[in-house]
């Protein structure tokens, strides 16, 4: 029995489940500063794993850098195959402006891809100023990004699955017709 406070409510309130039985993972993952993205892979695995996942519904592939991230995400989105796919990357700072260019093109890249694909994708590409803050957000200090990463799939694969399958819009989409 709720308490009352929800049995006051005068919504309803969807979210996603954080289990990953029965859905099927990409993870997208940047070969440029290995030792780091290892690192965030590690972490992505675990949590998938931990939720639920088998062996056979996780891919890992492998681009060379974070640029390449969102063109490789776009495709394996129109696959059809994947719930979600988990995008590891780490960009460092450095004496050029390189790296601003870098982050804005592959997070941008990425959120066009999720949208246009309709395919929900993680943002686990770090963009530090330095080696120590790339250590620390993959697995020291501040966590493991790559483990958040895959959590956030997790959770959006399931709640877009009931968002899109929800009684509402399945009656819209036949008044349409």
């Amino acid at each position: 029995m709720g308490n009352a406070k929800d049995e006051n409510k005068k919504y309803r309130e969807i979210q996603g489940e954080l289990t990953a039985a029965g859905l099927r993972f990409a993870l997208v993952v940047s070969r440029f500063n290995a030792f780091v993205t290892e690192r965030l892979l590690d972490g992505a695995l675990d949590a998938l794993h931990r939720s639920g996942a088998e062996g056979g519904s996780i891919d890992v592939v492998r681009v060379p850098g974070a640029f390449e991230i969102p063109v490789t995400a776009q495709h394996l989105a129109e696959t059809g195959r994947y719930d979600a796919i988990v995008c590891l990357g780490a960009v460092i700072r450095g004496d050029t402006p390189h790296f601003e260019h870098i982050c804005t093109e592959a997070s941008k890249g990425i959120a066009a891809s999720a949208l246009t694909s309709g395919i929900p994708m993680s943002f686990g590409v770090l963009t530090v100023e330095n080696l120590e803050q790339a250590v620390d957000r993959a697995g020291l200090k501040s966590g493991n990004k790559g483990f958040e990463a895959a959590m956030t799939a997790v959770e959006m694969a399931n709640l877009l699955k009931k968002v899109k399958g929800s009684p509402s819009r399945r009656a819209g989409k036949r008044s349409r017709k």
